[in-house]
């Protein structure tokens, strides 16, 4: 749980340095891509640990699909209420596939394993 809270929080940050400066289109660039990089700074400090204690329990790939999952989830809130994008049918239905992935993702594999997660360090040579 709190690998997925600081995955949506690093989320909204990124999503704001990425696509916040479209807004405001007359911004410099030089300034949109200096206040990109102020924001992604605090992405950074929150995705590093999220990775860290979710790679714990969970593979990379399993991390990284949930993170995509989440960043789409962020991004379609941001683009209706900060860009004034409307949400249309077949983003939906992406929306919808896209969940579907991370369950598959996350189905246990054939012995009723879950998951690929590393070994301790304590457990390598």
């Amino acid at each position: 749980m709190r690998t997925v809270l600081l995955l949506i929080a690093s989320n909204v940050f990124m999503t704001a340095a990425w696509y916040g400066h479209l807004r405001d289109r007359d911004m410099a660039l030089w300034k949109a891509i200096a206040l990109s990089w102020g924001i992604a700074f605090f992405e950074y400090c929150l995705q590093v640990p999220a990775n860290r204690w979710g790679y714990q329990t969970m593979s990379a790939y399993q991390l990284k699909i949930m993170q995509e999952s989440i960043t789409l989830a962020v991004f379609v809130g941001f683009a209706w209420f900060w860009l004034g994008e409307r949400l249309r049918w077949n983003h939906a239905v992406a929306g919808v596939l896209l969940v579907g992935a991370v369950a598959v993702a996350f189905l246990p594999e054939g012995g009723g394993a879950t998951g690929d997660a590393p070994p301790s360090p304590e457990a390598l040579p």
